[in-house]
């Protein structure tokens, strides 16, 4: 089967890469979401969410990735000490669910296809791994200190960084000289066109594994919504006349009110974390 666009594709395989996933990034940058992200609104259970999904996946990364280090399709961007994002998350995990989290956090539907598909990958065609550490680690070194900061602020969490150990390099001293290596080193790799195809190929499928990651999000929400809203009382529609109403009406009116306020703001709440919980995985993604 001949794959005319080999002839237009950038020399580069950094280049062929981002230009293979410009639409994605498109896609990421004008989600409302990301406009809500901007307010820095966030609660703690949503956030938890994410960073166990996060976890999942580095984990199956890296297990696949230290199973290939040797591998010459991959070996040249066998950066550990530098990349490897596992041993942060276990402690983030202990930070956020306590010290038996490996029994309690959760692993959703979407969560479990990404990590098969990086196992088979790992397994089979362990050549296509570059095009999953380049969606993850490019785009974690890129928007990770802002995510870092947004995150800390909005969750009042200490100073020292603890429960935010993802986000941080410390073997990195520049991210900005560490990312021109990395890509260089990408640029390096001998791999045939068929191959290269392959690999940009995959990394629009690891694209398309976080926006499943989004839509489960949503689709929590959506049941999350149905599951707290209140049924409406009978009668509220219904006018009384035109007296005015009496002390005991004012009262159940205010705390109707009440009850109403009390009821949809941990929803309003969850709507504003969700929006953080996809930009953490969308600016991750788009700003490489």
């Amino acid at each position: 089967m001949e794959h005319p666009q080999l002839d237009s594709m950038p020399q580069d395989l950094s280049e062929a890469l981002k230009e293979a996933t410009k639409e994605v990034h498109t896609q990421a940058e004008n989600a409302e979401f990301m406009r809500n992200f901007q307010k820095g609104q966030v609660t703690r259970q949503g956030f938890k969410l994410v960073m166990a999904s996060l976890y999942h996946v580095y984990v199956a990364l890296e297990e696949e990735i230290e199973c290939n280090k040797e591998n010459p399709a991959y070996a040249p961007l066998y950066f550990p000490e530098e990349l490897h994002r596992t041993a942060a998350l276990e402690q983030d995990m202990a930070f956020w669910f306590g010290p038996h989290w490996r029994d309690t956090i959760p692993f959703t539907q979407a969560t479990r296809r990404y990590v098969q598909q990086l196992h088979k990958v790992g397994l089979a065609e362990p050549e296509l791994l570059v095009a999953h550490a380049y969606t993850r680690y490019l785009g974690d070194l890129s928007g990770g200190q802002v995510l870092k900061k947004i995150a800390q602020k909005a969750l009042e969490l200490p100073s020292s960084g603890e429960g935010l150990a993802f986000f941080t390099f410390p073997a990195i001293d520049s991210a900005t000289k560490f990312k021109q290596l990395y890509r260089s080193r990408m640029n390096s790799l001998d791999m045939s066109p068929e191959v290269r195809r392959r690999v940009v190929q995959e990394a629009k499928t690891a694209f398309l594994l976080n926006i499943q990651l989004f839509e489960e999000l949503q689709e929590l929400l959506d049941q999350d919504t149905k599951d707290q809203s209140p049924p409406q009382a009978p009668g509220l529609h219904q006018r009384t006349g035109s007296r005015a109403p009496d002390a005991a009406s004012l009262e159940t009116s205010r705390g109707q009110a009440k009850a109403s306020a009390h009821t949809q703001s941990p929803l309003l709440r969850w709507i504003l974390t969700l929006s953080f919980l996809v930009a953490t995985f969308a600016m991750g993604l788009y700003a490489m």
